[in-house]
Parts: C-alpha cells; structure tokens; sequence
C-alpha cells in the first residue's frame, strides 16, 4: 500500500485582526474564526483520505499572544487523529518559539514534537518500504544561520521525508530564517522536503519534491489566493505525487476596476458590482473578500475622492447582493481626464483643475518642497515603530516614490473637497 500524508504549515491559530477590526466587525469575525475553521478542515482532510500522518512544519501558533482556549483547541483536533491512527509531526517555526504554551501543552502521544536537536524518526506503516521523517525546531525567535548542517544523513533503504521552516532562497516580506538554497536541499539525498515559512505556495527542486505549501488561510490582502495544503501519496514503487487541497474558508483577490470613460455614477456602481461578480465566480472558497482597486482617467474622479463614504456604501451594497463577499478596502487611483471638459465644469469647477496642474506640475517638483516634504517623513518615520517604517519603503528610492504618491493621493483628496457640488454632479452624474 502506498504510504500518504498531509502537510501544512503556517496555520497561526487565532491570529490577531486589528486591521481588519477597525473597518468591519463582521468581517474581523469571520477571517478571526477562519484559521480555527482552516485547520479543522485539515484534520478532516486527514480522516476523509485516510492518511498515515500529518506534517506541520512550522508556525503553529502566532507568537506570545496565543491563549490556553487555542491551545484546547488544538488538542481537541489533534485527538481527532489520535483516535484514526494517524501520526502527527511537528516542528516549531519562529512564531512556536514565542509562544508560552509550544512547551507547556501536553498532546497526544500520536503527535511527535521535533526539538531543537535534529532527529530521525521512523514510521510503521503497510508500505512495502521504510519510512523516516527527519525534523529540527527553532529553539529561538531567529535562526539567521542554516539549519542543514544539523540534520541526520538519510536512513538507507528508506523513504526520507525532512521537515524545515526556512526561508529557503528568500522572498519579499520575509525574513532570512535558517536560509538555503533548492539546490543545497536537493543535494541531502532526501525525498520530500516538507517546508514552511513562506505563506505562498512553491514546489521546487530537480524531483519536484521541495514544497512550500502555502498559508492555509490567508488573512489579508498580502495572502491573495486560495490556501492550501498538500496531499502527498508515496506509491508503491516510490513514486510521488503532490495535490494542492483547499483548506481556506475565506479568500483575499485584488479586484481591478477601470472607469475609464464612464461618466455616470450609476454606471460605475454598475461596472463595480459585475466587477465583483466575476471575481465571486472565479473564487474557490465559500467566501471571497475582495479589494477594489479602482483607476482609469474619468470625470467621476473627483466624486469618488470627495465621497469615499458613499463610494464604500455602494461596494458593500454591490457584496451584500451577490452573497458571500467583503469588501477588506477600496484603493482609489482614478485620475481625472487630462484634457477636461472645461464648458462641462462651472465657475468652480475649472479653477480647481488648474490648481491641481500647479500643485502637480511645479509646487511638488521644485526644490524647496521636496527638501520640506523629505525632512517632514524624517521626523515622522523617527517616531514610529520600526515595522511600521519598513512600510516606507526598503532605501531611499523607494521611501521618495511611496511619499511622491502619498502626496498626490492628498493633493487629489483636498482638490475634490474644493470642487463645488454642482460641478462632481455635472461631471458625475446624480444620485
């Protein structure tokens, strides 16, 4: 028989939402419960396809902030595969070494706990072959030098599964965590490389066998997608083959939304609501929590800057009509046209187009402002926590270019707060 297994990573059970929290209670509820409901659907994963084991390899928990109430919870789905028989591996990523309960928690004596010591475990299984499954755990919140060194040689005759939580050959957004190269891990000589770290899913190297599985449920915009494990099959001549199973429950997409042209109100609500409606469709979750992302040159340009309330009444309108869809944020970067229709505008109307011209065109290209605008985010970026600066940008390129479009964005927003009401009606339609 051939020898099966899930593996996942990067659960961070009861992860905080403080975002989302502010925007919607209700949306904060539903992605606050999801990772509990991702991982359920995990363990019944496991049980469905009968499974020898389940891997985790890494960030289990979500740093320090993690409650006994998780930790029951926990317990209680594990026991779920204590009673099947089915094994459970884990290692501990960078977050797990944060948390008071990773060494605290007794679990079922089914889940094997990997330490800081690298260690090779073996697994009885009816596979006509043997079958170890190699793991080390951070002892600490960071291993900035390679964990591979560390690692036991592969058992001979067996089938080898190692379990990391690395950064492998990095990615934006993370830190280097016991860094390696594909090619390093290829050359161990072990079968499967079970990974986490990293929340987008991967599979890599010269037999397709080192596999990021991804974040099973993301929880922002930044973990766009569908999330996902992976069922892993060893059939009986040791062949692999690697399904990506869907375990989220909720799914985050950038929805792009071009008014170029329209002129009309109505009609941009319109394009907005089949805009999400083909989104709903093509998303795989029972949820889909979207971010419109709104551009194109149209004389509505000013309406939607001056009413950004309105603007996300109508988006939840548009979600709370096709069922199952969020709005997490509407990012507006519709411009007007260059060349406006002046007889369009009143007496108000027109001004405001040339002042936004010279606010663009000269003040914030002269010298004196920039030098004003570079000493204000100093002073600012000194006062903020130093996660919060990296938001900034990573050098001096990039922290120009995200002020640079910061100070358009509040440029546009104080114009269209300065355009009469009659000139956005005339340019946008009525209500």
């Amino acid at each position: 028989m051939p020898f099966r297994f899930i593996h996942t990573a990067d659960i961070h059970l009861d992860s905080p939402l403080k975002s989302l929290a502010l925007r919607n209670a209700d949306l904060s509820a539903l992605i606050g419960a999801a990772t509990r409901a991702a991982f359920s659907r995990t363990i019944d994963l496991a049980i469905e396809e009968e499974v020898d084991a389940l891997l985790i390899a890494g960030d289990l928990y979500d740093g320090s902030e993690t409650s006994m109430k998780t930790a029951v919870f926990l317990a209680t789905e594990l026991a779920r595969l204590d009673e099947k028989g089915i094994r459970t591996f884990v290692i501990r990523g960078n977050h797990d070494a944060m948390s008071r309960i990773t060494r605290e928690l007794t679990l079922a004596a089914s889940v094997k706990t990997f330490t800081g010591r690298a260690e090779a475990v073996k697994v009885e299984a009816d596979a006509p072959f043997e079958v170890a499954i190699h793991g080390i755990s951070f002892s600490n919140t960071h291993a900035p030098e390679s964990l591979l060194d560390k690692f036991r040689p592969p058992v001979a005759g067996a089938v080898n599964i190692a379990m990391l939580h690395t950064s492998l050959g990095g990615a934006p957004g993370h830190d280097p965590y016991a860094p390696c190269q594909p090619g390093e891990l290829d050359a161990l000589g072990f079968d499967y490389w079970a990974l986490g770290h990293i929340h987008q899913r991967s599979v890599q190297g010269a037999k397709g066998s080192i596999v990021m599985p991804g974040i099973p449920q993301g929880r922002d915009i930044g973990e766009a997608g569908p999330g996902t494990v992976s069922l892993v099959t060893i059939a009986d001549d040791r062949t692999l083959t690697i399904e990506e199973r869907v375990t989220a429950i909720a799914q985050f997409e950038r929805v792009p939304l071009d008014l170029t042209g329209l002129d009309d109100w109505s009609d941009a609500i319109n394009a907005m609501g089949s805009a999400l409606r083909k989104a709903r469709r093509e998303a795989v979750c029972d949820h889909l929590v979207a971010r419109l992302e709104i551009s194109g040159e149209t004389p509505l340009s000013w309406r939607l800057r001056r009413d950004p309330d309105l603007l996300l009444a109508e988006a939840e309108a548009q979600a709370a009509g096709i069922g199952n869809t969020w709005i997490d944020k509407i990012a507006n970067a519709a411009t007007p046209p260059a060349a406006p229709d002046h007889a369009a505008l009143d007496e108000t109307g027109a001004p405001v187009h040339e002042l936004r011209a010279l606010i663009l065109d000269e003040v914030m290209q002269s010298p004196g402002y920039r030098e004003a605008l570079a000493e204000l985010s100093r002073d600012l970026m000194s006062q903020l926590p130093g996660e919060v600066r990296a938001a900034f940008g990573e050098d001096e390129d990039e922290s120009t270019a995200m002020l640079d479009m910061l100070a358009r964005e509040g440029a546009d927003d104080i114009l269209a707060r300065l355009q009469s009401p009659s000139a956005a009606d005339a340019q946008g339609g009525e209500d």
